[in-house]
């Protein structure tokens, strides 16, 4: 059965669950993950997240009463599936490979690191159980819920300095254990090749071509900014291309002097939930999601997308420094700790490539800040922004949006980024 619920909060698309998602497919589901014989007695289906959470798919939140010989149980689930609504979600992900992905990042990568950092003494959680997945008849995954376990996601304040340590903590461990493996096993995440980058209606869509057109007739109206559009007009016709060598740079043209790992490449606060101790209210944990396109790259795409995506204004305008150098301490022990037998990276170097990727943080902070913010501050609804070109228009203009602009811009220059364009 469907549970009624306040449909004003939820996508549109998440408001009636397809047919197929029924009492018998979470049966057979349960079925093969328990190893038992199960049957299901009642089934409740609710949307699974916000407006504003994910864009990438359509999600259920289940909770599927079942027996088995050893008597009844309950079990919390999401179910994670293509969209089937025409529209642009299902134009936007027709030919990306996001299920062909996540699904490989469950089922190899994720629990290969884990086992490294078993290894190694480290016991730290990057995943939350996959219970079934499939791609035919149709691309599907269902995992535990992490909700009814105290997890939650960040919606109505910023993320503390403790948690998002925490965030740049896993990230870390992650990128490292991915470091040994391409150091050691490169062909072991040669499958790991389709960010969003790859496809060519992501490409070609709104969402990334009228960002800098949007922004150079805001500078064109804000008189103290209008000194940077002469910057912004020279890169408006290439700067794509440029990222895109950047992106798909390990498959083609990898380089000696740059730090390649497997990315997440959408990490941002929605794809993260938070425990805090039932009794305590203490933070305990973090757990990353949407693992849909994540791919081989430069180590510096998570860590700049994290400046715009995840960051609060105060530390995105010194473009996230102290987090970043956290998150390098991290990486080298973990480095250390799994005998990562390559070249140690260097914080230096680090920053040295953060910087020489500048194009990424100019199509970020044209293109997707302002959408981060429009949610953050429920200025403006999502699919709006997304689809409407006067409301996308409007977010350019949103206080937020500007204090974080006039503080950037003169950043970039400081630091030389408008120099050799």
């Amino acid at each position: 059965m469907t549970e009624e619920v306040d449909t004003s909060q939820f996508n549109a698309d998440e408001l009636q669950p397809p047919a197929w998602l029924d009492a018998d497919f979470i049966e057979q589901a349960l079925s093969s993950y328990e190893k038992v014989p199960l049957q299901v007695t009642d089934l409740k289906i609710t949307p699974a997240t916000a407006q504003g959470d994910h864009y990438a798919s359509v999600m259920f939140r289940t909770v599927a009463e079942y027996t088995t010989a050893k008597g009844k149980f309950s079990k919390a689930l999401i179910v994670k599936t293509m969209p089937e609504q025409e529209g642009h979600k299902k134009d936007i992900l027709s030919e990306s490979h996001i299920f062909e992905t996540e699904i490989l990042m469950y089922s190899k990568a994720l629990p290969e690191f884990e086992r490294i950092l078993r290894e190694a003494g480290d016991n730290t959680k990057l995943y939350v159980p996959c219970v079934y997945h499939s791609l035919e008849p149709r691309k599907v995954m269902i995992f535990e819920d992490l909700v009814p376990l105290g997890y939650t996601v960040i919606r109505d304040r910023p993320a503390t300095k403790e948690e998002l340590e925490k965030v740049f903590s896993k990230l870390a461990k992650w990128h490292a254990v991915s470091m040994k493996v391409i150091n050691e096993k490169p062909d072991f995440l040669k499958e790991f090749k389709y960010g969003m980058w790859d496809t060519s209606a992501f490409l070609s869509d709104p969402m990334v071509t009228t960002g800098v057109p949007c922004f150079l007739e805001m500078l064109d109206k804000v008189p103290e900014l209008t000194k940077y559009k002469p910057y912004f007009e020279k890169i408006k016709e290439n700067y794509l291309q440029r990222i895109s060598e950047i992106m798909l740079g390990y498959r083609s043209n990898p380089q000696a002097n740059v730090y390649y790992v497997l990315c997440h490449g959408d990490f941002h606060i929605r794809n993260m939930m938070f425990k805090n101790n039932k009794e305590t209210g203490a933070f305990e944990d973090v757990m990353l999601v949407d693992f849909q396109v994540s791919n081989v790259c430069p180590i510096t795409i998570d860590l700049t997308y994290s400046i715009y995506m995840l960051m609060e204004s105060k530390e995105r305008c010194d473009l996230g420094r102290d987090f970043i150098n956290y998150y390098f301490s991290v990486l080298v022990d973990t480095l250390k700790k799994v005998g990562f037998k390559g070249e140690m990276p260097t914080q230096s170097g680090l920053w040295d490539q953060i910087r020489a990727h500048k194009y990424y943080d100019f199509f970020l902070m044209t293109s997707f800040l302002t959408i981060i913010l429009a949610i953050k501050t429920n200025s403006l609804k999502l699919t709006d922004v997304l689809l409407d070109p006067e409301t996308k228009q409007k977010s350019y203009f949103l206080d937020a949006y500007l204090n974080d602009v006039k503080k950037l811009l003169p950043k970039f220059e400081e630091m030389g980024y408008f120099k050799n364009l």
